[in-house]
């Protein structure tokens, strides 16, 4: 017989919604989300959520697949690595499709709409918006204590709270160095645009919601990536480059203002068709807010006692290959397997000592992927630069991250589960 157990997930983002809303089902887990923002919501990019990802959401359940649907996810049916500088400029160095693949790629779909999907059938009394975590005790229960000065008693903590993580420094400890994230020195802006005016700026040819593919294209410190979503209203267009890094070896903040002068100059020398739609979409206001890219060093554990990590707060990566919201995903359904198999607080630690074992390989060499991949894309690596030949099967560095059997890894982790616990009971 099971008994009650109590889960706390600190952070109502993508992480948070997609494990409470796979929690949920499981009568024997009382399980409470807390925000630390006044209401439950996202902000940032649009996301690809591609195959492996949208397995973990059917493997969730039902109502968690159809949340993408819902949330006006757009499929591609293909994505683009183009060259817009060097010798190939204009021609399409990689490319990937669902008909060559015989399987669906990606869909993009925009964060709000997503997390409204995944929240929208839990509990209000479930949900605690305007809490943000203060400390932990662990003697005995674990207590949450809260700024507001308000409490919350639990057996199991999940930190869900991002790439500005509190309950990382406390897994790892304050001054354990990779319990902070580290400045790539690259940014990224980026705007939503309406669907006709994006497609006159482009051209029919690269908007095209009956042909709906994502688009990559690489230049010398410079990058465009444009795609799709919300059902065909919108399309996201998104520009990137990389600063010089000072001598101290990091660049402090979060954002840096450019300029619509220093967008015309990064991008001066990129293909006309190009150029015409940076400055349209990009260049008729002064000056725009970009938002540095950010990952996690490799941490020693994602799990101290009963207290774990999850999505960005254990593996914050770069978007370069576009899986950051897609492991926070796995994760959820990884976690809330192992969880929804705990009989007692006690075997829920074992469950947490599982999560660790099997997610954190697979989403650190994920974070090391993604760093290598933005420097591809930037025309950085010295050997393959900018050159056609050398980038012929750029897209296969995805296979390892979109060809997961996640059904397999999710039963691998149930079955590392029973092993531990078998092994507890014959001690």
């Amino acid at each position: 017989m099971s008994t009650s157990i109590r889960v706390a997930i600190i952070g109502g983002g993508l992480a948070g919604a997609s494990l409470i809303h796979a929690l949920i089902k499981f009568s024997h887990l009382d399980v409470h989300i807390f925000e630390s923002a006044s209401a439950f919501k996202e902000a940032g990019m649009a996301i690809g959520i591609a195959r492996n990802a949208q397995a973990s959401l059917e493997l969730i359940g039902p109502s968690a697949a159809q949340c993408l649907e819902r949330a006006g996810a757009v499929p591609m049916k293909g994505v683009r690595f183009m060259l817009a500088q060097g010798p190939g400029v204009g021609t399409v160095a990689d490319e990937v499709d669902d008909v060559t693949q015989g399987q669906r790629l990606t869909s993009i779909v925009h964060r709000v709409p997503l997390l409204q999907e995944l929240l929208a059938d839990i509990p209000r009394e479930r949900m605690h918006a305007s809490k943000k975590l203060q400390s932990i005790d662990q003697n005995g229960s674990v207590c949450l204590h809260f700024t507001d000065g308000t409490t919350h008693e639990c057996d199991i903590v999940v930190g869900a709270d991002g790439v500005h993580s509190t309950v990382r420094k406390l897994v790892l400890g304050e001054n354990d160095p990779t319990a902070t994230p580290q400045n790539s020195g690259s940014w990224f802006l980026m705007t939503l645009q309406p669907f006709d005016k994006a497609q006159a700026s482009l051209g029919k040819d690269l908007v095209n919601l009956e042909d709906a593919r994502e688009y990559g294209w690489a230049g010398e410190n410079t990058f465009l990536m444009h795609n799709i979503l919300s059902g065909g209203e919108l399309v996201q267009f998104a520009v990137a480059s990389r600063d010089k890094l000072p001598e101290s070896g990091s660049i402090e903040g979060w954002q840096r203002t450019v300029s619509a002068e220093e967008i015309k100059k990064l991008y001066k020398d990129w293909p006309p068709h190009l150029n015409k739609a940076i400055n349209e979409l990009l260049c008729t206001q002064p000056e725009h807010q970009a938002f540095y890219l950010w990952d996690h060093p490799k941490a020693k554990s994602y799990v101290s006692g009963a207290i774990c990590i999850t999505g960005d707060a254990a593996h914050s990566m770069t978007p370069w290959q576009g899986s950051g919201g897609g492991m926070s995903i796995e994760d959820s359904l990884i976690l809330s397997a192992l969880l929804g198999r705990s009989k007692t607080p006690v075997e829920a630690l074992s469950a947490l000592q599982v999560y660790d074992q099997i997610r954190r390989p697979r989403t650190q060499r994920i974070v090391e992927s993604s760093r290598a991949i933005g420097t591809v894309l930037m025309g950085g690596d010295s050997e393959m630069g900018l050159e056609p030949e050398k980038l012929k099967s750029f897209m296969s560095r995805w296979d390892f991250i979109i060809d997961l059997d996640v059904k397999k890894h999710r039963d691998e982790a149930l079955q590392m589960m029973e092993a531990s616990l078998k092994d507890v009971t014959t001690v």
